[in-house]
């Protein structure tokens, strides 16, 4: 059996306990692979799962970073693969579980990523977008990597400026670091799982009851907590869905039902990003959850899987 697992999906999709299913069965360990349950102090908001949810099972990359720090898909896959790798060496099956596809396509490919020199080529280029706007930063990019400045959206100044950074010091463009990239065999050749819901509304709904809940939990709390230990609510941390409209209801520039409304469908707009996503790895195997079914249905369609890609 291959002892590499990925569980992908949406939020509120059942990543989580299929995971611990799957781990209970097969001796393994879940890494998990989401871009906020990486924050310490980020429970509820995140839906980290809890200790009675991992069932014994280690649990892997759960709160490994400061509210306070940036975080990035090449940190992740540095932290990460040696864990997959360590896990694989001792004979136990790896379950990468979590809906962040950027990251699990990443750490599964072994991206080689371009670096991030301190030569002050990114300072200069963040004070000449302070002084001129990020259009002056654009604008230069289009003159060395036309396609990358015609994917980035203007508003995505981070990701602009580490485009025109790459060339600065490489000589390279982005596009084509990702190109040659892309042509290496990825580190890693699990089984791929997606889980979906027959009918869309029934996500929603489990989605639009799960922001609810997280409120009843003690997500204003936490949230607050966050904010009163320093964390300034321009964090990368404190933009996750969730946080940063709370975070305007707690400032007073909306209520608590504005917000939980805009979390609401933020995470449905979300829920959907995630399901065009992962809708692009042809090796996915969907397990469709029809209404009324819950993880144990899903874990025995899994395991009939497995089984017939074992044969």
């Amino acid at each position: 059996m291959n002892n590499l697992i990925c569980i992908a999906g949406p939020t509120a999709s059942g990543k989580t306990a299929l995971a611990v299913a799957l781990a209970q069965e097969l001796g393994g360990e879940v890494v998990s692979c989401d871009s906020m349950q990486i924050y310490k102090k980020m429970d509820i908001g995140t839906a980290k799962p809890t200790i009675e949810e991992m069932a014994g099972i280690p649990h892997h990359m759960l709160s490994v970073a400061e509210p306070e720090e940036d975080f990035s898909v090449s940190r992740y896959c540095k932290m990460a693969t040696p864990i997959v790798e360590d896990i694989l060496s001792r004979g136990k099956t790896a379950i990468i579980a979590g809906g962040t596809g950027l990251y699990m396509d990443a750490l599964i490919r072994g991206n080689d990523f371009a670096p991030y020199p301190s030569t002050g080529r990114r300072q200069e280029l963040e004070q000449l977008a302070r002084e001129q706007g990020i259009e002056a930063v654009l604008c230069q990019l289009r003159e060395v990597d036309p396609a990358s400045a015609q994917r980035l959206h203007p508003s995505d100044q981070k990701r602009i400026i580490r485009a025109m950074e790459v060339y600065l010091e490489t000589g390279r463009t982005i596009t084509e670091h990702n190109r040659l990239t892309q042509a290496i065999p990825p580190r890693f050749s699990p089984v791929w799982f997606a889980l979906e819901d027959e009918d869309r509304q029934t996500l929603y709904d489990r989605i639009d009851r799960r922001v609810l809940t997280m409120l009843e939990q003690g997500l204003l709390p936490e949230i607050q907590g966050l904010l009163d230990s320093g964390v300034s609510e321009k964090a990368t941390s404190m933009q996750a869905i969730g946080y940063k409209e709370f975070v305007d209801a707690l400032q007073g520039r909306c209520s608590i039902e504005e917000a939980t409304a805009q979390v609401q469908q933020a995470s449905r707009r979300y829920a959907k990003r995630q399901l065009t996503w992962f809708r692009r790895n042809p090796a996915v195997h969907w397990l469709t959850r029809s209404h009324g079914e819950g993880t144990g249905e899903i874990l025995c369609r899994a395991r009939q899987y497995l089984r017939d890609s074992d044969n």
